[in-house]
């Protein structure tokens, strides 16, 4: 199994999701996912940031400072410290809810890390979304209830969604009409595949009520 970057920031739909670095694993808080961190008890390799939602500079052996003035956002300067380190798998958490820019953003990172030959996932509490260029991605029925799928570009070739409720062969998504959405797992597993174009796709659970 590859090595993965975890990176955490602020955005409050992450829930309590713990996971557990492996050795060669590299952990990235962005700006106020310190303070996330250090309640999961997980210790961050590097912080980075312009700590502005921190509100303090934390006493940590590796900041990368910024200003708040940058083109980039934190999760975006973590995002390019991990491929730096040569990482192309990534798992972002504190990146969904809140603020729609700043998701947006972030998805926007996904797009990035896939046109770097990397695979990137924003985890949330419910929701998991991910961007492709090419290749595949699998989900087990247990796991998700509704999975869908966003072209970003302007036309996505070669979708096929298979194992769904409403099956896609060989098909062209634009951006400009969701068919995408809302599609259901029918069986055991749906796999969907992409031959190029940005893809976002996304999978939910149902909250409880309440």
């Amino acid at each position: 199994m590859s090595a993965t970057c975890y990176i955490v920031g602020a955005e409050p739909d992450s829930g309590r999701v713990a996971f557990s670095p492996r050795p060669g694993d590299l952990v990235i808080a962005a700006d106020g996912g310190y303070a996330y961190l250090l309640d999961m008890g997980i210790a961050p390799d590097v912080v980075v940031g312009d700590f502005d939602s921190l509100g303090r500079i934390p006493a940590h052996a590796n900041i990368m400072p910024s200003p708040k003035e940058k083109d980039d956002t934190d999760m975006m300067l973590a995002v390019r410290h991990g491929l730096e380190k040569g990482y192309r798998s990534f798992v972002i958490y504190g990146g969904l809810g809140g603020r729609i820019d700043h998701t947006i953003a972030n998805i926007q990172a996904l797009t990035f890390l896939a046109r770097q030959g990397a695979r990137g996932a924003l985890v949330g509490r419910d929701a998991r979304a991910t961007v492709l260029c090419s290749g595949s991605v699998e989900f087990l029925a247990g796991e998700w209830e509704i999975v869908s799928a966003f072209a970003l570009d302007r036309e996505v070739h070669g979708v096929t969604e298979l194992g769904f409720q409403y099956p896609l062969t060989d098909a062209t998504l634009t951006n400009a009409f969701p068919v995408g959405v809302s599609n259901v797992i029918a069986g055991e597993r749906g796999i969907i595949s992409v031959r190029d174009g940005a893809l976002l796709v996304v999978s939910q659970r149902r909250r409880a009520p309440g």
